[in-house]
């Protein structure tokens, strides 16, 4: 699998309780954008509604802007494709408080578009400095060890 774009801010910003994959109802030069890197995740977040997913905000560039349609909306709302039971599970765990759910990367599998989505609870400001330190730990044990 190959990683097209990926949400840094989510596993900084939100605990990921757990994940879902979810394929992307796309237009054409909405792929190509895509398949070359340049969707971004970052302040996106999916919602439940009318029994179906949606993915808001965001935004994927036009491919080639010439070829683009004048109406296009690069932040538009796109329909996710999730199974009924998923979204079932995804409704009764956003009714409990304070989880939502937050696309973590975009991929490709067997040349489809894949979302990878977290169920999240957001971190109090406290749990954000423990992260920021467990990751300067680990940084100065590799330096020590390629070091060494």
């Amino acid at each position: 699998m190959n990683d097209l774009s990926v949400n840094r801010r989510a596993t900084y910003d939100y605990e990921i309780l757990q994940t879902y994959e979810a394929g992307m109802v796309l237009l054409g030069f909405e792929v190509k954008s895509v398949k070359a890197g340049r969707m971004a995740l970052a302040g996106s977040f999916a919602v439940i509604r009318g029994g179906d997913a949606w993915l808001l905000n965001a935004a994927i560039p036009p491919h080639q802007q010439k070829n683009t349609p004048d109406t296009y909306d690069p932040t538009r709302s796109r329909r996710l494709l999730l199974h009924g039971h998923e979204i079932k599970e995804l409704v009764g765990a956003t009714a409990q408080k304070g989880l939502t759910i937050v696309p973590l990367k975009v991929y490709s599998k067997r040349g489809l578009l894949k979302l990878s989505l977290g169920l999240a609870r957001h971190k109090k400001t406290g749990d954000k400095r423990e992260t920021i330190k467990k990751r300067e730990a680990a940084r100065e044990i590799a330096r020590a060890l390629h070091r060494g």
